[in-house]
């Protein structure tokens, strides 16, 4: 059995890639939470399709808006790669211990629509209760492209 030389075999990624960012207090940017996830993506080959990126950025926009706008504290990111790379695990924890709300889409009314686009892009949302808050989990789907 021949063993190749140290350095000369291919190195595989041990850990999918992934970024977190917690916001103790105020607002969260919201456009430092999409720039996260086009940063991220970035590093992916063969990169995804840029209707990919902008799906992800997106859902990760909904979330960490309904976070900041529906509960009363602190709010964390978390943005994380399957291992596979066919698809973008975004989660964010926030402090609220109310359930999501989901409204029935209406094209008359003005906001309201953000868990549906959500849920639509990713394929569902996973909530799990926290003992100070719930985490909300979407999976969005990646496809290869141009970038």
């Amino acid at each position: 059995m021949d063993i190749p030389p140290l350095g000369t075999h291919a190195t595989t990624r041990t850990r999918p890639l992934c970024y977190s960012h917690a916001w103790d207090t105020g607002v969260p940017r919201i456009a430092d939470a999409r720039d996260a996830v086009a940063a991220l993506l970035s590093q992916v080959r063969p990169a995804p399709a840029r209707r990919s990126v902008q799906d992800a950025q997106l859902v990760v926009s909904e979330l960490v808006t309904n976070a900041a706008r529906h509960a009363p504290g602190p709010c964390a990111l978390r943005l994380e790669l399957t291992p596979d790379g066919a698809a973008l695990r975004v989660s964010v924890t926030d402090t609220s211990t109310e359930p999501l709300r989901r409204r029935t889409p209406d094209p008359l009314r003005i906001g309201g629509h953000g868990l549906f686009l959500v849920a639509m892009l990713s394929g569902g949302l996973e909530v799990t209760w926290l003992s100070d808050g719930k985490r909300v989990t979407a999976t969005v789907p990646l496809t290869a492209g141009n970038g």
